[in-house]
């Protein structure tokens, strides 16, 4: 009697098989699997790229500063002239010298002040976040594993701190924290170092909140788990189990809260030194660099236009590269 096909390929598989070894079932870890999620998202690795490009370009500038490649403070005049003192040429004089054209009044190239802009606004960003992250993680920390009256007392010094309009207070702190700051500082300490400090400060302490609510409700899951009880019973200290057991399962919120609010910053530096109590000119910005621009919009468009789209395109690709992260972090995310 004829055997059924169904075991005749058993057969032959079992066959072909013999003596082969089997491939190991290899285990990945869940940066692993963000990076697998993460890879399929084009746009967010089109963001990536930007970004990378966009912290070289803060990283090599002041460098190529240094040997003399360009000065974002050197003056053109024999680049400027006539009514207001426009540049030359068309498109706001726009050369193979000058890809981005020069400053109306002045003659700096813009190429080059902007490259200096995005290191200075990326310093103050990346410092705030950093601010932010650490006094946001701690809190949180403390506050969910703690629980009782101290959770309730930081809930509502987290709430104090929330209530007050950031803005408005970065406007109104101005002029007396940059006096404070100049105070502790050395006498000759230049404006730039002030203005810089001040921004830092005053945006990290009013962003840490928002971290630490959900480094809390994070806290608040895992202060019940096997390995949180394990460490209680062997006798470990309380920084050992806020910092050793608990900080290590907090990477994936902190990374994509810190893509997620480095761009915000950077829109805040820019926005805060168009107001005009960031840093100031002749200290390029992409802030100030607009402000300055917005004179001369109606005759000179490039001049506005280019500093415009550069902050925009930075902002944009931090974005997106946050959403990205925050979808490959999290396995529940719809993809």
């Amino acid at each position: 009697m004829a055997a059924p096909v169904g075991e005749l390929n058993d057969e032959v598989s079992s066959v072909e098989t013999a003596g082969v070894p089997a491939k190991a079932i290899q285990g990945r870890t869940p940066g692993q699997l963000a990076w697998a999620r993460l890879k399929h998202d084009k746009v967010s690795m089109a963001a990536m790229v930007i970004v990378i490009f966009v912290v070289l370009i803060a990283v090599a500038t002041p460098i190529l500063r240094s040997f003399g490649f360009f000065d974002p403070y050197a003056v053109h005049s024999n680049l400027i002239g006539g009514f207001g003192s426009l540049p030359f040429g068309p498109r706001g004089g726009m050369t193979m010298g000058h890809p981005f054209g020069v400053e109306p009044g002045t003659g700096r190239d813009i190429l080059s002040r902007c490259l200096l802009g995005i290191t200075l606004s990326l310093v103050i960003a990346t410092s705030a976040v950093l601010i932010s992250a650490v006094i946001g993680t701690t809190v949180g920390i403390i506050s969910g594993y703690m629980g009782g009256a101290t959770d309730f007392w930081l809930g509502r010094f987290m709430d104090l701190v929330l209530s007050f309009p950031q803005l408005l207070m970065l406007l109104a702190l101005s002029s007396v924290l940059k006096q404070r700051i100049a105070s502790i500082l050395h006498e000759d300490s230049g404006a730039v170092l002030v203005s810089a400090l001040y921004l830092i400060i005053v945006l990290g302490f009013f962003g840490w909140p928002y971290l630490a609510r959900i480094i809390r409700g994070q806290v608040l899951t895992m202060r019940s788990r096997e390995f949180v009880e394990a460490a209680e019973s062997l006798g470990a200290t309380r920084r050992r189990i806020w910092f050793r057991e608990l900080l290590p399962n907090l990477w994936a919120p902190l990374i994509v809260y810190v893509s997620l609010t480095l761009p915000l910053n950077i829109g805040a530096e820019a926005a805060l030194s168009y107001l005009g109590v960031g840093l100031q000119s002749p200290t390029p910005s992409l802030g100030n660099i607009l402000n300055d621009s917005v004179n001369y919009y109606t005759v000179d468009k490039a001049y506005f236009l280019i500093p415009g789209a550069v902050l925009l395109l930075i902002v944009l690709a931090f974005n997106m590269l946050g959403d990205g992260l925050r979808d490959a972090l999290d396995p529940k995310a719809g993809r």
